[in-house]
């Protein structure tokens, strides 16, 4: 399989690594749209470098998936950008 499929790579996990447990809403390029902590929100520049990191470790295991999970996460993929209209 040639696509690196990414499990933890995305806003969710970069954000709860650099504030775990705010509460907050992220609007597409824009940033956050809503931000409930007592602690500053992180810059967009701020989330934007942890998921490269994210990716960059993720990247950096040789992760073996079966063709039936392939199939299973390429599905849900599909079903989300229905759900999307994409």
């Amino acid at each position: 399989m040639s696509d690196k499929i990414y499990r933890m790579y995305g806003i969710n996990t970069a954000v709860e690594l650099l504030r775990p447990g705010a509460k907050w809403e992220w609007t597409g390029g824009v940033g956050f749209s809503r931000w409930e902590d007592s602690r500053p929100k992180p810059s967009k520049e701020e989330v934007e470098e942890t998921m490269e990191k994210i990716k960059a470790f993720e990247d950096s295991i040789n992760t073996v998936w079966t063709e039936e999970q392939i199939k299973e996460i390429r599905g849900f993929d599909q079903q989300i950008e229905q759900a999307m209209g994409n």
